[in-house]
């Protein structure tokens, strides 16, 4: 969003990207706090409406009268419009309120600002982090509350998700658990699951053995030549997608002919109906035979599942790296293009 290095729009964005984390962390906070306290008395008298009647999360939404949810909206409108004025147009966010936003606790009140440079630095830099990190947590706050029916839902409470259909599937491992945020299970259709299971795997094998292509040559190069007919030797291909143009045509069409074979002809059909088996045993050898112990057959397919979804992401990141600085392990001071800067 920044490439076009227009300075008025990323100040624009940085600005909006403050208050939502500004507002983000209250919200966190609020979602927290009524779990251990809650103020004593009438929320509404005239509706006989308790704070301790206000149910926490979500449900909330429909508890609380209208004329509290105009109070509020009022009051948010008065803080947008009227009180919180920038002081400075190329600092976003800084509406003179001074450390910790003190100033805007009674209008007309200008905070203390933090004098020291680096001091202040620090505290904005924190409060940036803080707020991206407080989008997140609320987000997932809202959408484990709308799934379980509770602030603090347990997952054992959605009993009507169609994702249990493969939590216990492989891949379903720490820190995250069974994760789709895209919801490409939620039809929970198993043929689907296992197809996307294998390409999956597939791609995860490719890109680990990508990822370690792009590291050996940096160390280790085979003797002779590549190309005995066109003079190249495997000295003259440079490592990275410098080596794309490098590499003669007729070698592409055997790199492309021999993954072929094995697509179509080895590693063509399943065994038992388990994605990516193809009968190869341990390490995909053939002469290993199979893991016949079921635990450290399960360890292995799991580390197996998670090496190459690190190997995915690490083969894209070595070619957007790549890409920009014109080297395999380029230094990003060779990007002096870059809009950013």
């Amino acid at each position: 969003m920044s490439k076009d290095g227009d300075v008025e729009t990323f100040r624009r964005r940085r600005e909006v990207e403050i208050k939502n984390g500004r507002v983000a962390m209250f919200a966190a906070m609020g979602y927290i706090v009524p779990e251990y306290y809650r103020f004593p008395g009438f929320l509404a008298p005239s509706a006989n409406l308790k704070f301790a009647d206000v149910p926490n999360g979500l449900a909330a939404l429909k508890t609380m009268p209208a004329e509290g949810w105009f109070q509020w909206v009022a009051l948010c409108g008065l803080y947008e419009t009227c009180v919180n004025k920038p002081v400075d147009p190329a600092e976003p966010g800084n509406y003179g309120k001074g450390r910790l936003g003190y100033g805007s606790m009674v209008v007309g009140i200008q905070g203390k600002r933090i004098e020291d440079p680096e001091a202040r630095k620090k505290s904005l830099n924190s409060e940036l982090a803080n707020g991206r990190l407080a989008m997140m947590a609320i987000i997932g706050m809202f959408f484990q509350d709308g799934l379980t029916g509770s602030a603090w839902g347990e997952w054992a409470n959605y009993t009507d998700s169609p994702l249990r259909a493969f939590e216990g599937e492989l891949g379903v491992q720490p820190p995250v658990g069974f994760w789709d945020p895209l919801g490409l299970s939620a039809d929970g259709d198993v043929a689907f699951f296992k197809r996307r299971r294998e390409v999956e795997l597939k791609h995860g094998r490719i890109s680990m053995f990508a990822a370690i292509g792009y590291i050996v040559p940096e160390y280790f190069r085979f003797p002779g030549e590549l190309s005995p007919k066109l003079g190249i030797s495997f000295a003259d291909v440079p490592n990275g997608l410098a080596a794309i143009s490098k590499v003669p045509g007729q070698g592409w069409s055997q790199i492309v002919g021999f993954l072929g074979t094995y697509e179509l002809f080895i590693n063509g059909e399943q065994k038992n109906g388990e994605p990516g088996n193809y009968g190869k045993g341990n390490l995909g050898l053939g002469f290993l035979g199979p893991v016949n112990d079921p635990e450290a057959r399960k360890k292995k397919l799991s580390a197996e599942l998670a090496n190459g979804r690190l190997a995915m992401v690490a083969i894209i990141g070595m070619f957007f790296q790549d890409g920009l600085t014109g080297s395999a392990w380029g230094d990003w001071a060779l990007y002096t293009d870059s809009p950013l800067r």
